[in-house]
C-alpha cells in the first residue's frame, strides 16, 4: 500500500523545491540578449548578488553549478603551484580542495572532524607557523551539507587576521546564502562562491562568486585565469562577455523572481525562517534520538547548521530502507549520507523554499517510516517541533 498521491514532495538538500512564481517566471519568451532590457537584468542580478554576499566588491554569473563557481574562484586568483588551506569539516571543503589540486595547486588539508565545525584557534595557529606565507589560499565552506556542520566564518576570519597572514580567505556559501548571515566584507573575506539551487530557489545552471579589491590584485598575475571563467574577460565592455557568450535568459527571469521573493520577505525574515524550522527539526531529532540509535552527527548544539540536519543510525539499522519507505510509500524524499556518512545517516533540508507545513509533513513522514520498520525511537518527535513553534511564533 502506498499513502502517496500525486507528484513526489522533495526534502532533500540538494536541488530545494521551487516556488511556482519561479517555474512560472521562465514560461516566457526569450528577451533579445543584445537588448536594453537584457543588460538591464544582468546589472539588477550582479548588483543584488552582491547585496546578498553582503560585499561591495564585485560579482559574476556563471552558467555552472556550484563546481563550477568552484573552479572560477579557483582559476581567477591562482597560479600554479600555489599552496592552499583545506578547512575540513565535512565533504564539500574538501572537494574544492581535489578541484583545486587536479588545476595544479598544491593542497594541504587542515585535518577536521565530520562530526565538528573549523577551530579558528587550530587556523591561526597553522597560519602561524606557515613563517614564510607559502600559504596563498584558505578554503572554508559555512555549512557542509554532508555534515551538516556551521562553519564561525567571522571567528575563522579574525583568527586569520591575528596571524597577520596575508592568504585570501575563500568561502563556499552554497548551503547557506540566503538562508543565513553572510557579511562577506565585514568578516574579511576575499572570495565567495555560490549557486542557484539551494537558498536561492531556482533551478540548478548558475553559479556565482564575488572578490573582493585584494582577490582581483592577486587576479593580475593568476596563471591559471583561462578565457571562460576569467574575472577581466567578463569586466568587458560587450554585454555578451557577462556570461561568455549567450546569457542564460530562462534562469536568470527565474533568479530575478526568486530574489524579489527574498527581498519582499526581507532578509532578517528569511533567516528568522530558517531559524525557527532548523530548530523544529532539531526538537524532534533530539526527541528520536532517546531510542538510542538515531542522533545528531554534528555533536555541539552551536556548530548544526540552520539549512541542512544530518541524521545518524546506528545499533545496527540501515537507514537506506528508511530512505526507500519514506519516498516509495509517502513521497518524500530525504536526503542519503554522503562521503564518510555513507550508509550511515540521513539527512532533512530545511533551506530555501520550505514552511512549517513542509517541514512538519517531513518529520510526520520520516516518524511515520521509524514506526512502520521498527526503528527504535522516542516517541513524539513531531509533536516536539510543533510545541517548539506554537511557543515561539507569536499569535
Amino acid at each position: 500500500m502506498v499513502v502517496r498521491a500525486g507528484r513526489e514532495f522533495l526534502a532533500i538538500p540538494g536541488p530545494t523545491t521551487m516556488p511556482d512564481e519561479v517555474l512560472r517566471a521562465m514560461h516566457r519568451p526569450a528577451l533579445d540578449i543584445y537588448s536594453d532590457q537584457m543588460v538591464e537584468l544582468t546589472k539588477s542580478l550582479l548588483g543584488d548578488i552582491s547585496r546578498l554576499f553582503a560585499t561591495k566588491a564585485n560579482s559574476y554569473i556563471y552558467i555552472s553549478n556550484g563546481h563550477g563557481a568552484w573552479e572560477a574562484a579557483l582559476s581567477n586568483v591562482l597560479s600554479r603551484g600555489d599552496k592552499v588551506l583545506v578547512l575540513e569539516s565535512g565533504r564539500f571543503a574538501i572537494g574544492w580542495g581535489q578541484a583545486a589540486a587536479a588545476m595544479g595547486a598544491d593542497v594541504e588539508v587542515m585535518k577536521g572532524d565530520w562530526r565538528r565545525a573549523i577551530r579558528p584557534a587550530d587556523v591561526e595557529a597553522r597560519l602561524r607557523r606557515d613563517k614564510n606565507h607559502t600559504i596563498k589560499a584558505i578554503l572554508a565552506v559555512q555549512v557542509d551539507t554532508a555534515s551538516g556542520a556551521y562553519n564561525d566564518l567571522e571567528a575563522i576570519g579574525k583568527a586569520i587576521k591575528a596571524a597577520g597572514h596575508p592568504a585570501l580567505f575563500m568561502v563556499d556559501a552554497v548551503a547557506s546564502l540566503a538562508c543565513m548571515p553572510f557579511e562577506m566584507d565585514a568578516w574579511g573575506i576575499d572570495v565567495a562562491m555560490s549557486g542557484s539551487q539551494k537558498g536561492l530557489m531556482t533551478p540548478p545552471g548558475l553559479g556565482f562568486v564575488a572578490a573582493n579589491d585584494r582577490a582581483r590584485e592577486v587576479h593580475k598575475k593568476a596563471d591559471l585565469r583561462t578565457p571562460y571563467w576569467d574575472w577581466t574577460e567578463r569586466d568587458g565592455a560587450e554585454h555578451y562577455r557577462k556570461y561568455a557568450g549567450t546569457a542564460p535568459v530562462h534562469l536568470l527571469f527565474a533568479l530575478r523572481q526568486a530574489i524579489d521573493m527574498i527581498f519582499d520577505e526581507k532578509l532578517e525574515n528569511v533567516f528568522l525562517r530558517h531559524r525557527l524550522l532548523a530548530e523544529a527539526v532539531r526538537r524532534a531529532v533530539s526527541t528520536w534520538a532517546e531510542g538510542q540509535v538515531l542522533g545528531f552527527n554534528i555533536a555541539e548544539p552551536a556548530e548544526r547548521s540552520d539549512t541542512v540536519t544530518t541524521v545518524v543510525m546506528g545499533g545496527g539499522h540501515e537507514p537506506d530502507a528508511l530512505h526507500r519507505y519514506c519516498k516509495e510509500k509517502c513521497g518524500v524524499v530525504l536526503g542519503v549520507g554522503i562521503g564518510e556518512l555513507h550508509g550511515q545517516a540521513f539527512r532533512i533540508a530545511h533551506m530555501g523554499h520550505v514552511n512549517a507545513p513542509m517541514i512538519l509533513g517531513t518529520l510526520g513522514v520520516v516518524e511515520v517510516g521509524l514506526n512502520a520498520l521498527d526503528i527504535p525511537h522516542g516517541k513524539g518527535g513531531v509533536e516536539a517541533a510543533i510545541e517548539w513553534l506554537g511557543e515561539t511564533v507569536s499569535a
